[in-house]
C-alpha cells in the first residue's frame, strides 16, 4: 500500500469533503487489514463471492461498496450486509435489490449510474432514460431501497477536456434532480465519480466520492 499517497489524498479529499472508496478488488485480506489499520473503514469490491468472502474475513465495522456491473441473481448474496450499491443500471435491478432488502428487514442505499462516456463497455441510464423513469412516479414502490444519489465512469482518455465535460454534465444532472425529484430529500447527497486517473478533475467538479484502487494499492500483477 502507497502510504504517502494515502495520507496526501487524505488531505486532498478532507479539503472537497469527499469520501474515500478503497477499491480493494483482487487485493489480499492482510492488504486490507494493513489498509483498515491505517483508518480506512470503506471498500469497493466488484465480484460478489470476493465480497462475500472478505466481508466475512474482516471487521465488521468496515463499509463495503459494490462498485461493479451487479447481476440480479448474484443481489441475494450480499444484500444483508452491503453498505451501498454504486452500478444501479437497470429497473429490473433495482426491483431485485428491493426484493432482497425487504427478506432481510433492511434498506439498502443504491446509485443511479448514469452513462457518461463515449465507450460502448460502461452501463448505465441514460439521460432520458433516467429522466422517464423518475417522471413514471414507479421508485415510490419500492420500500426498502434508498436512492443516495448518482455514479457515472468518465471516457478513458488522456484528453482532460473531454473527462471534464462529462463530469461537469453528471455534476449538472445532480443538481438538476436534487432540486426536483429529489427536492427535500437529505439521503440524495452523493456524486460518485473518479478514479485514480481522473480523480482530481472530479474533486474540481463536485465528487462526493472517489474510488481509488491502483494508486492506493499499486497495479495488479
Amino acid at each position: 500500500m502507497n502510504i504517502e499517497f494515502y495520507h496526501h489524498l487524505l488531505n486532498q479529499l478532507k479539503g472537497n469533503d469527499t469520501a474515500l472508496i478503497a477499491v480493494s478488488k483482487t487485493r489480499s485480506v492482510a492488504t486490507l487489514q494493513l489498509a483498515y489499520q491505517l483508518g480506512v473503514r470503506a471498500f469497493g469490491e466488484n465480484k460478489v463471492q470476493e465480497l462475500v468472502d472478505k466481508q466475512a474475513a474482516l471487521p465488521s465495522d468496515i463499509d463495503w461498496h459494490f462498485i461493479g456491473h451487479l447481476q440480479r441473481n448474484k443481489v441475494k448474496y450480499i444484500a444483508s450486509f452491503v453498505h451501498l450499491i454504486h452500478g444501479v443500471d437497470t429497473l429490473q435491478l433495482l426491483e431485485e435489490i428491493d426484493r432482497q432488502a425487504a427478506k432481510n428487514n433492511r434498506k439498502i442505499n443504491c446509485l443511479l449510474q448514469c452513462y457518461i462516456a463515449s465507450e460502448e463497455t460502461k452501463f448505465g441510464f441514460n439521460e432520458v432514460e433516467l429522466l422517464d423513469l423518475l417522471e413514471s412516479d414507479i421508485l415510490s414502490n419500492y420500500k426498502h431501497i434508498t436512492i443516495c444519489g448518482l455514479m457515472g465512469m468518465a471516457t478513458n482518455t488522456e484528453d482532460k477536456r473531454i473527462v471534464k465535460q462529462e463530469f461537469e454534465g453528471l455534476k449538472t444532472l445532480f443538481e438538476k434532480l436534487k432540486c426536483s425529484y429529489f427536492q427535500g430529500q437529505v439521503t440524495f447527497k452523493e456524486l460518485s465519480m473518479g478514479m485514480s486517473g481522473d480523480y482530481k478533475i472530479a474533486l474540481e467538479q463536485g465528487s462526493t466520492m472517489v474510488r481509488i484502487g491502483s494508486s492506493l494499492f499499486g497495479d495488479n500483477k
